[in-house]
């Protein structure tokens, strides 16, 4: 069967009218889904949500309206969406179970946004990481570490294991054990470092600091000491005295001890 040009163009121009009025539907359509996303997402921090909420509920709002936006063009294409449907629905169900742990991670994340164990700007230590956290999305949980590397863990983890959230409280205590050898002067021990702890005024006078001998062991004395301050102020602290009961023991007589064995010889005659 033959055509000529005039019919392969009557058949042509249609469904070249179809194309580019589904490709002008998807630019356009995709094109106004990102600015209803940035609208949803200023309205919402405007609004001040909470910006765990903002992020979880931009991504869910970007998502279904991108999936729209793309139904919408096949449509316009001349595409079936009956059956259409039909088909993502049976593929969905697929998709589904082989993505069951990604469908745990989106629970997850419902989970995290509606029993809040932590929020965004908290700092966090979980699943092996430590940092802050800079986004919660649909299915992951993006920290910030300390040394800026960016973490993304999975909200499925996240919500049925446990967690440290160092910022849920004003407080916390720092806790240090140090060692002097046998024979030193340990109430000169306790003199040096009631001194630092005082000297440091990040340290909170309530609670008051505790200090005890806490262990005989094979080759020191050990002091152990704790202390509270503020939740901001804690590694500051921590390192600081450290450094200072370095510099200071010695000058007041207190050696640290480090293992060592004693060997005696003895000659048989």
């Amino acid at each position: 069967m033959e055509f000529n040009t005039a019919e392969l163009t009557a058949m042509a121009i249609p469904y070249g009218i179809k194309f580019v009025s589904a490709l002008f539907t998807l630019v356009v359509g995709l094109m106004i889904a990102n600015m209803l996303v940035s609208l949803t997402k200023k309205l919402l921090t405007k609004s001040a949500v909470d910006r765990s909420l903002t992020s979880f509920l931009g991504s869910m709002v970007a998502i279904l309206l991108k999936v729209m936006v793309y139904i919408t063009s096949l449509s316009v294409l001349g595409v079936e969406m009956t059956s259409f449907v039909a088909i993502i629905g049976a593929a969905g169900l697929a998709v589904g179970l082989a993505l069951s742990g990604t469908l745990q991670n989106f629970a997850g994340g419902v989970m995290i946004l509606f029993f809040k164990p932590y929020k965004v700007g908290d700092f966090i230590e979980a699943q092996g990481y430590t940092g802050s956290v800079k986004e919660i999305q649909i299915f992951v949980t993006i920290l910030t570490t300390t040394d800026n590397k960016t973490v993304l863990i999975p909200n499925g983890p996240l919500a049925t294991s446990s967690m440290i959230n160092y910022s849920t409280q004003a407080t916390r205590r720092v806790d240090w054990e140090f060692g002097i050898s046998y024979g030193d002067d340990i109430d000169k021990a306790y003199e040096v470092l009631n001194k630092l702890i005082a000297a440091d005024e990040r340290i909170l006078k309530d609670p008051e600091p505790f200090m005890a001998l806490k262990t005989l062991a094979g080759s020191s004395i050990n002091i152990v000491v704790r202390v509270w301050v503020n939740a901001p102020d804690y590694s500051g602290v921590l390192f600081k005295m450290n450094e200072a009961v370095y510099k200071t023991f010695g000058d007041a007589g207190l050696s640290f001890p480090f293992p060592q064995m004693d060997v005696h010889l003895s000659k048989e005659s």
